[in-house]
């Protein structure tokens, strides 16, 4: 089993940023991938970014540019910082991880990040 745990959502105005941070705990020789979702009231839950062990990243359109997703794999922490934000980046953020070979999903209890105009 893989715990992970969040932190750094909040309120910002439109233009500001915030950093999220995602500690792992437990098994977590057997994760590759680690990354962000998020799920906004009425949507389905899409992936924000995440990056595999070796430091591939991947980024939903929308936020390219503005997003950077890094990973401290010596503290098993993976960081999403988040710059030039907008009102339509409001949303509650998922950390997730994914096990080596993609069998399992591993779940965050989720940070709320708004943005006001």
């Amino acid at each position: 089993q893989v715990q992970l745990v969040e932190s750094g959502g909040g309120l910002v105005q439109a233009g500001g940023s915030l950093r999220l941070s995602c500690a792992a705990s437990g098994s977590i020789f057997s994760i590759n991938a680690m990354g962000w979702y998020r799920q906004a009231p009425g949507k389905q839950r899409d992936l924000v970014a995440d990056i595999t062990r070796g430091g591939s990243t991947k980024y939903r359109d929308s936020v390219k540019g503005r997003f950077t997703i890094s990973r401290d794999n010596a503290k098993n922490t993976v960081y999403l910082q988040m710059n030039s934000l907008k009102p339509e980046d409001t949303a509650v953020y998922y950390c997730n991880a994914k096990s080596i070979g993609g069998s399992r999903d591993y779940w965050g209890q989720g940070t709320q990040v708004t943005v006001s105009s």
